[in-house]
């Protein structure tokens, strides 16, 4: 694997764990701080990968901040340790699928 591949394998797997932040409603703040904490991921590649994200899909990241202005039950929000656990499961998934190719 050469470092090209390995970095690319490395910002797919933070855009595969953005997205599922978004599915659970996190804002980019929350996204950054739980990716930091769980997965040991430095907050500047969070964001800058979410910024990437957010000029690709512009409409999307205008409805998606419109919903979070929402007031909402919060009921589809998990805790912090659902968070922990399905990042964790997350990037051992990515790992397992990347060290058979």
């Amino acid at each position: 694997m050469t470092m090209g591949d390995a970095s690319a394998s490395y910002i797919h797997m933070v855009q595969h764990l953005i997205e599922k932040c978004l599915i659970f409603h996190m804002t980019k703040e929350e996204c950054m701080e739980a990716l930091s904490k769980h997965a040991n991921i430095k907050p500047v590649i969070t964001s800058t990968v979410w910024n990437e994200l957010e000029k690709e899909n512009q409409e999307f990241f205008e409805s998606y901040s419109q919903s979070l202005s929402q007031p909402s039950s919060g009921s589809d929000r998990m805790s912090e340790s659902e968070t922990s656990k399905l990042i964790r499961k997350m990037i051992s998934d990515h790992q397992a699928n990347g060290s058979d190719k």
